[in-house]
């Protein structure tokens, strides 16, 4: 058996609607995805503490799943009309054929090694080094998996530079990789915080999986106020921007932040922001992003 895919380029006005039409004309699903992910213009979906959410991003990509019996371009031209568009937007189709998805999702996640001594291994792979210090993660629906530029760079920092006995904040903890990290390489207490509660679910999850105690992941309302050693945020430059005062405070003084999520042109802006309160390294780039860090003054 095999499958079609739809993809369509969709305003932020249209998109939610033009999803809707697709699935009232016989969509098997349909995700909505950042047309602008990866760029500088890419931006959260979900909003930060005290900013309103965003809603959906203004350049979307409507993708969606339909029987190989369909007809999928007399589908998209009866949505488009359906939602008042003059015209069928830019799109593409193409046949997906029968696979083992869930096999076919696992094999793209090898276990990673990030230093001599840390991996990251998925859950249904066996650790290729018994003695090293290894990461059991399912990701679920949440961002960080340790194939990612910014989260091996945290992770690479964490490894050569965490003393041990350290109090940690991982903001935008995603799968908790980074916190579960530090735990591991030997912080006394790891906090997580997260705006999407599938990320703060899946975070408890892989803790658990880890047998790690002394770490509890919240979302930002939940959150404890409280002022740490280290402060590590892989999220994404925009949110860093807003988030400075508050990821500020919560480094007591002589403590050290790490940032990531940011990409290489845009590591200057962001150094000059947080200038204000740190006093920080040469940053760290690898394949077009890079990781930021520093002391507290």
């Amino acid at each position: 058996m095999s499958w079609l895919s739809l993809v369509v380029d969709s305003d932020a006005a249209h998109a939610e609607a033009l999803s809707e039409a697709l699935l009232e004309l016989g969509a098997l699903s349909v995700d909505l995805l950042d047309a602008d992910a990866d760029t500088p213009d890419e931006h959260a979906i979900f909003g930060e503490p005290g900013e309103p959410p965003p809603g959906v991003w203004q350049h979307n990509r409507v993708s969606a799943l339909f029987d190989s019996d369909k007809n999928v371009g007399e589908i998209l031209r009866n949505a488009s009309a359906l939602i008042g568009l003059d015209q069928v937007p830019g799109h593409h189709i193409e046949t997906l054929d029968d696979n083992d998805w869930v096999r076919l999702t696992q094999s793209q996640f090898e276990p990673i090694p990030i230093s001599s001594r840390l991996w990251i291994v998925p859950t249904w792979h066996t650790a290729s080094d018994p003695n090293a210090i290894n990461i059991v993660l399912d990701p679920g629906l949440a961002f960080g998996t340790g194939s990612h530029p910014t989260t091996r760079l945290c992770l690479r920092w964490l490894d050569s530079n965490l003393q041990g006995g350290e109090n940690v904040l991982d903001y935008g903890c995603g799968s908790g990789i980074l916190a579960i990290a530090a735990m591991k390489l030997g912080a006394a207490h790891a906090t997580g915080v997260d705006v999407d509660f599938q990320a703060v679910s899946a975070s408890r999850d892989n803790a658990i999986a880890n047998q790690i105690g002394n770490v509890q992941f919240y979302l930002p309302d939940d959150a404890p106020q409280s002022s740490y050693d280290l402060v590590i945020a892989n999220i994404l430059t925009n949110p860093l921007r807003l988030l400075a005062p508050l990821l500020a405070k919560a480094t007591r003084s002589g403590g050290q932040i790490v940032l990531s999520g940011i990409l290489e042109e845009q590591a200057q802006e962001v150094m000059s922001i947080y200038q204000q309160w740190f006093d920080l390294s040469t940053p760290i780039f690898e394949d077009g992003w890079s990781c930021l860090s520093g002391r507290k003054r």
